[in-house]
């Protein structure tokens, strides 16, 4: 559950910073038709930095996975 929570803190953050630069870019007069590519690269660069960041460890294969125990109290 945290992880997605995670992954969308970072999306949104990643959302507005690529909104601001699009923003400047419109108003340094960059043709709008280049502002719409850098701005799904940057949405791209956005999703797989955030699944690489959020992604939980990979276990060894061989390693068997772990069992809690909880004692009764």
């Amino acid at each position: 559950m945290e992880s997605s929570s995670n992954f969308t803190i970072y999306l949104v953050g990643f959302i507005i910073v690529v909104a601001g630069l699009a923003w400047g870019a419109h108003l340094a007069g960059i043709p709008p038709m280049w502002i719409g590519v850098g701005v799904v690269v940057l949405i791209g660069i956005a999703i797989l930095s955030a699944v690489k960041r959020t992604q939980a460890p990979a276990r060894p294969r061989d390693e068997p996975p772990s069992r809690t125990i909880e004692r009764e109290r």
